[in-house]
């Protein structure tokens, strides 16, 4: 401790990061500790809404929460931690400018998340994109309207093929309302491109397994198949990709393919930086800790000082019946967790007994696109629109911040009365080439002429 403070060192500034250090602001005074929240980004992310900022039903600043603004009684240090040796009570921190430094602490609380898990594929890498940040959500909007704009600009029908087919890889969450909201905001867009049918968008879903959205039970699950189908999609389960090189998709079903988009949703892992710590981690590589939310070696002997939740813990679900099961890595348990943990936190300062955390699954709720969605609350099911308004009734009720729920009410309130935006914003994503070029001496210098337009095509060209 210093200067009688306790030091609280909160690694990642998400749902758990964040919300810790909100219950730790409530919970202790400033004379009590002092807490450090160190995340790569200033903000934190609403990752439910991601679906919805990539369709623009919200506006992309609506769904983060600077850090700095939010927590105005904590220190936020924009960087990453590398390493942590917890027996001296340290973490490496890297900051987005100057030199790596030491950060010593009395309490740790590892919520650093999850990435996403990705299999070897080959071209994966090189051709996909992932959909759990905010850039990738902006720059998948961007890129499915460029798609349609580069389909309407070509007379090959093999590269219009190739730009208007559409490929998102998981059948959970994430792939399921990504691609959802995307064909609808690409049905609405394909109506101001005469060139172009609705017909002409293939979008294909691919899923290893024999369903998708377990979480909301196998009625729903058939029920939103059937709801996607009718939409023209096609869904590929029991179904693996099995190579992309060069956007050339290859399915294990035997068919192959060209995509211009290629999305991946497949699941989620442990962040690796915990396999640069002096943690105990399980087999898949997540922290383990008991339901008070405390670390625990293999014995399940406490570790002083160390606290995890969030995707990147195994706390155990006191509300399955199943003594091995652990909390599911969503938003739903991490909110609550962090609550808990900053409670227990507090509590072990002030010298008292930490609570476990115990959580009643209510149920699940998806957006299959606008006025569209799936959800079983309470045991109840519930479709279409009466499920699309659960869906963001609830997850209204969980953003963080009056501001941003305000903001977001105000986003789609206007979109009652004004068109859906379908323009793309793909300077955003290489800023600097039109400048460069301009700045280039002499930039046209050395090109290529015009290439000349074979005579029995000009006619088309122009009065296209």
């Amino acid at each position: 401790m210093r200067n009688g403070r306790s030091r609280i060192l909160i690694v990642g500034g998400g749902y758990v990061g964040m919300y810790t250090a909100l219950r730790l602001q409530k919970k202790l005074s400033r004379r009590e500790a002092e807490i450090i929240v160190v995340d790569p980004q200033p903000h934190m992310t609403y990752q439910p809404f991601l679906p919805e900022a990539a369709a623009g039903n919200i506006s992309p600043r609506h769904v983060v929460a600077p850090l700095r603004k939010v927590l105005r009684h904590s220190t936020v240090v924009t960087g990453s931690v590398v390493g942590v040796d917890h027996e001296r009570r340290t973490a490496v921190v890297r900051p987005a400018a100057g030199q790596p430094r030491e950060i010593r602490y009395d309490q740790i609380v590892l919520a650093a998340g999850s990435i996403s898990r990705t299999l070897p594929i080959p071209g994966l890498k090189e051709n996909a994109v992932g959909f759990k940040t905010i850039g990738e959500a902006i720059y998948l909007r961007n890129h499915v309207l460029g798609q349609l704009d580069a389909a309407a600009s070509t007379d090959d029908p093999d590269e219009r093929r190739r730009a208007l087919t559409f490929v998102f890889v998981g059948g959970g969450y994430a792939g399921i309302e990504a691609m959802a909201e995307l064909e609808d905001m690409a049905r609405d867009a394909v109506r101001y491109y005469p060139e172009l049918s609705q017909s002409d968008m293939r979008w294909v879903l691919v899923e290893a397994a024999q369903r998708i959205l377990p979480e909301v039970g196998h009625e729903m699950g058939a029920y939103t198949v059937q709801r996607l189908i009718d939409r023209g999609m096609d869904l590929r389960l029991n179904t693996r990709l099995d190579s992309c090189v060069d956007g050339l998709v290859k399915l294990s079903d035997g068919e192959a393919f060209e995509a211009g988009t290629i999305v991946w949703t497949a699941g989620v892992k442990a962040n690796p930086v915990l396999r640069h710590t002096d943690f105990p981690l399980d087999n898949r590589g997540r922290i383990t800790a008991n339901a008070q939310m405390q670390v625990v070696d293999a014995t399940g002997a406490i570790v002083p000082g160390a606290w995890a939740a969030g995707d990147n813990a195994a706390v155990p679900d006191l509300a399955d019946p199943d003594p091995a099961a652990t909390c599911a890595p969503n938003a739903q348990h991490a909110v609550r967790q962090a609550t808990r943990l900053g409670s227990n936190i507090a509590l072990v300062i002030h010298g008292a007994v930490p609570r476990p955390y115990k959580h009643k699954y209510v149920g699940s709720v998806a957006s299959l696109g606008l006025h569209k969605g799936a959800a079983r609350l309470f045991g109840l099911k519930f479709k279409g629109v009466v499920a699309w308004f659960l869906h963001r009734t609830y997850h209204m009720s969980r953003v963080p911040t009056l501001n941003r729920k305000i903001r977001v009410i105000a986003d789609w309130t206007l979109a009652l009365f004004l068109k859906r935006e379908v323009v793309a914003l793909g300077q955003l994503h290489s800023p600097r080439a039109e400048f460069t070029v301009a700045a280039t001496p002499d930039s046209l210098a050395g090109m290529p002429p015009a290439p000349r337009v074979p005579e029995h095509t000009r006619e088309a060209a122009v009065t296209r």
